[in-house]
């Protein structure tokens, strides 16, 4: 039932204080980096000041714009030499934000998703097929790991090719499967095609859904298709990526590995903290990173912490599935992508126009973007080979940039509407 009992039951006194002692330690580290060692100087902060975890108030918060401004090392607390890896997030401007890992940071992360995965069920007997991503994306390696420590057979299929995903599911007798929610509909479809029963014809019993947004509607549709338990996970890779919170057996709210990260719940306009059970944003601070520390991160999602303890008898505290964020970040299959990405792109265009709208929606099981685009006047009228090529040229110009294949749509100028305040860049109709 637990991978490591005495931590994930330990009573809250001493969890606070193993807390607290593992700040202090971070705090040492952290303004060893150019960064926080600047900030620390500026603000005067005295860090021998900081005993419980109360206080981690008095420390300075870190948004996604520090983390850009210091590319590429102005974050790191030791020796490039003693890193091994780096991740990075998809960047909304050219320059996303990386995280470095030392061989000490990589074996703390693969133990927090052993945890995450043991808990759920997943053993060292089970067969375990990753269909995520792999490479600077977080999620692939970071479960490839998680299952290995189990002791898990890892059947790293990587993302895509439905056909050949169901075949290994039953040439291999996989048990557990790493998926985004969206193509676990998908791809219940194409074992419909292919007159394949999941509930019937696979021994899948374990599913981790993660990567972008889901509702408890979807994640139920999706138990009831294949006829096995879907576990709701969340992860950033600033905080190092997936296995920063997980479900439990009970499937209700997360767990937060508190032994690794400090969490707070802030209201994003006054930035004061939020009691136990009052919705606002997700602050987080690493307890055991070494290579990069990140103190009191602006997560930028919206969630609570829910009140009162687990039935499934582990003390660290849960937070809801995130509710939203407090930017305007779009989730498309996995890929964070952001209107000014589309925004600085379209205006590179010789012939675009001032104006575009971006429209997501729910094909089947399937989302999907268009992109509407005013385009200058002296394109319509004319040559209908010019406007392809215009279209065409979009298409990929967004692609190579967003990594999503959007369909667009040229309009004409003026014809798309205008808001006197900020402008209304998109519109969101996919439905759960």
């Amino acid at each position: 039932m637990y991978w490591e009992k005495e931590i994930e039951t330990m009573d809250r006194g001493n969890l606070e204080k193993l807390q607290a002692a593992r700040l202090g330690e971070t705090l040492g580290r952290a303004q060893k980096s150019p960064h926080y060692g600047k900030v620390f100087k500026e603000t005067r902060l005295d860090t021998d000041r900081i005993w419980t975890v109360a206080d981690v108030g008095m420390l300075p918060l870190t948004t996604k714009e520090d983390l850009r401004e210091q590319w590429p090392y102005g974050f790191l607390a030791c020796s490039r030499d003693e890193l091994i890896r780096m991740h990075s997030s998809s960047g909304t401007t050219g320059r996303a934000t990386v995280i470095f890992h030392t061989d000490g940071d990589i074996a703390a992360w693969t133990n927090l998703l052993a945890r995450s995965m043991y808990m759920t069920g997943m053993r060292r007997s089970d067969v375990f097929q990753n269909m995520m991503t792999y490479g600077l994306f977080t999620g692939g390696l970071g479960f490839h790991y998680g299952a290995e420590k189990i002791g898990a057979l890892v059947i790293p299929a990587g993302a895509g090719n439905s056909k050949r995903q169901i075949q290994l599911m039953r040439d291999f007798d996989t048990t557990a499967i790493h998926i985004i929610p969206s193509y676990a509909l998908h791809l219940s479809t194409v074992f419909a095609e292919t007159g394949v029963d999941p509930r019937r014809d696979t021994k899948l019993k374990i599913a981790f859904l993660g990567a972008e947004p889901h509702s408890e509607k979807m994640r139920l549709k999706i138990e009831e298709l294949y006829g096995f338990k879907g576990f709701n996970s969340y992860g950033l890779s600033e905080m190092n990526g997936p296995g920063v919170a997980f479900e439990c057996p009970e499937q209700n709210g997360m767990h937060i590995w508190e032994d690794n990260y400090i969490v707070e719940i802030i209201d994003p306009v006054t930035l004061k903290p939020l009691p136990e059970g009052e919705e606002g944003e997700l602050v987080m601070t690493t307890l055991l990173r070494e290579g990069m520390p990140i103190i009191r991160y602006r997560t930028k999602d919206l969630t609570r912490i829910i009140p009162g303890p687990c039935p499934c008898g582990r003390t660290h505290r849960r937070i809801e599935r995130i509710k939203g964020r407090t930017d305007d970040m779009m989730i498309l299959k996995g890929v964070n992508i952001f209107p000014i990405q589309i925004e600085r792109r379209l205006m590179e265009i010789p012939g675009v126009g001032t104006n575009f709208l971006i429209i997501l929606d729910r094909e089947g099981y399937n989302d999907s973007m268009t992109v509407k685009v005013e385009i200058q006047r002296e394109f319509f009228g004319g040559d209908l080979h010019q406007l392809e090529a215009l279209r065409r040229r979009i298409v990929e110009e967004l692609r190579s940039d967003i990594l999503i294949t959007p369909r667009v749509d040229l309009v004409e100028p003026d014809s798309l509407p205008k808001s006197e305040g900020k402008a209304v860049r998109v519109v969101d109709k996919r439905k759960e």
